[in-house]
């Protein structure tokens, strides 16, 4: 992480591309709608375009970027994109570099470290959305056989990350807010982790603070300024939790997304204040080493970065911001059904980072009070 090079505007690609004999470009679908394309195909760089995958990427889709690389013989790689592109440059780069090849992004590798020369194959991303922060992390998310699976290797971070705001301007609003809570609940998650560290925690703080002073005006007015801050936010919200790994919102969230079709941002921002509000009143199941006293004190240290006196006062403006982005919870016409779906589909490696003990029986009347019964709401109608 030390060795990232954070650089502010797309100016600077020029650079990082002149030695370049080809360039390997992974690009998601809204590159040709891009205001910096007309810029990047200026600097006239040899280079080959892949962007053959979904945004949920999945291994055969990967390959083909494996084998394409392979077949173009580039010496670059530059993914230009959300979490979904960069994510696809990280697993080519890995099976590219590692001397087992496409088996280290699928089980049982993907669970062990390999062993890759990262400086062999120099990395440049540039995100065009304010969410993962995915361009400063050694994680990259892709399905094999209908599984999520989490390749992880400190080479794969890329060696440049190149923060461009401008890109922001004409994000579709709804992916605005799905991107932007993305962040902040990364930053929040990665605050109460059991593995937070005295750097997590300034980065943690940088993400939040800087969300909270500028959602509104990047949310509601499209503000330039704001756009750049809310940027630089979700860096940093990439940064922490490139630490410390994330918890039980994330890992209750994916779900979700794949039943209710709902945005990964979406689907952590409805479980983050449900499991936030279990935790602050179950402190006696705290299993942070540091003890529920220090845990209390994170609680409430987040809660000040997010404006408030008191967790329980940053639990409900969460949920005021919500409101405010009409971000609303899943339905379900089947509820009892999507309960035991939902419950038996938590990663409980994920859970293993979070500071309040979470067992079957909780998970369950969390999901209740997540997902609305449509059976319910049509009689309060």
């Amino acid at each position: 992480m030390n060795n990232q090079k954070i650089l502010f505007g797309i100016e600077c690609l020029a650079d990082l591309v002149k030695d370049s004999k080809k360039v390997f470009l992974v690009c998601d679908s809204s590159y040709p709608f891009l205001n910096i394309k007309d810029y990047i195909e200026g600097l006239d760089f040899p280079h080959v375009m892949f962007s053959e995958f979904t945004p949920n990427p999945r291994y055969e889709e990967v390959c083909k970027g494996i084998d394409t690389f392979h077949i173009t013989k580039c010496d670059t790689l530059l993914a230009i994109g959300g979490g979904s592109a960069i994510d696809v440059a990280k697993c080519i780069k890995l099976a590219v570099l590692a001397k087992e090849g496409n088996a280290t992004i699928i089980p049982p590798l993907v669970n062990t470290r390999v062993e890759c020369d990262g400086a062999k194959l120099p990395f440049i991303a540039i995100p065009t959305t304010a969410g993962t922060g995915s361009e400063s992390t050694h994680n990259a998310v892709m399905y094999y056989e209908g599984s999520k699976q989490t390749v992880t290797n400190d080479e794969i971070l890329p060696d440049y990350a190149i923060l461009e705001p401008s890109v922001l301007k004409t994000l579709p609003l709804y992916q605005k807010k799905c991107t932007m809570m993305d962040a902040l609940c990364q930053g929040i998650e990665s605050w109460w982790s059991v593995n937070s560290t005295q750097e997590s925690y300034e980065y943690s703080r940088k993400a939040i603070e800087l969300i909270m002073d500028n959602w509104r005006k990047y949310i509601f007015d499209n503000d330039d300024e704001a756009a750049k801050q809310i940027m630089l936010a979700a860096n940093y919200g990439g940064r922490a939790i490139n630490i410390t790994a994330t918890t039980a919102a994330h890992a209750m969230s994916y779900k979700i997304t794949s039943l209710y079709k709902f945005p990964h941002g979406h689907a952590v921002a409805v479980c983050l204040p449900e499991i936030w509000e279990y935790m602050v009143g179950h402190m006696d199941k705290c299993v942070d080493s540091r003890g529920r006293d220090y845990l209390y004190g994170i609680f409430s240290t987040i809660a000040n970065a997010m404006g408030c006196f008191t967790p329980e006062q940053a639990i409900r403006r969460f949920r005021q911001m919500m409101e405010e982005m009409k971000m609303a919870n899943p339905v379900s016409d089947v509820l009892n059904n999507d309960l035991a779906i939902l419950t038996s589909s938590v990663n409980s490696i994920r859970l293993k980072n979070n500071p309040v003990e979470l067992d079957d029986t909780v998970i369950r009347g969390l999901y209740n009070k997540i997902v609305n019964d449509s059976e319910y709401r049509s009689e309060k109608k």
